[in-house]
């Protein structure tokens, strides 16, 4: 599953440049994770490192966007071939 950040958000800025996938974006108000371009760091590291990193852990599996590991294995590896 993509991950998604809550309202909880204090815009540190720690998150944003952490995403390989370049996934986590300014929103209007808090950062934003693009769902398409979220893979859980699947293909890059061993857990999502925006996790990692965030003071508030308001960075939370999306449950909205069900995706298996081999799902995200799959979205990693197409993104790699577009870039």
């Amino acid at each position: 599953m993509s991950l998604f950040i809550t309202d909880e958000c204090i815009n540190c800025d720690v998150c944003e440049p952490e995403c390989p996938n370049d996934a986590i974006y300014q929103g209007d108000e808090i950062y934003e994770i693009n769902p398409s371009l979220c893979t859980q760091c699947v293909g890059h590291y061993d857990e999502p490192q925006c996790q990692q990193v965030c003071p508030v852990d308001c960075i939370l599996i999306d449950e909205e966007n069900p995706e298996t590991q081999e799902e995200l294995q799959a979205k990693y590896e197409k993104i790699i071939s577009e870039k």
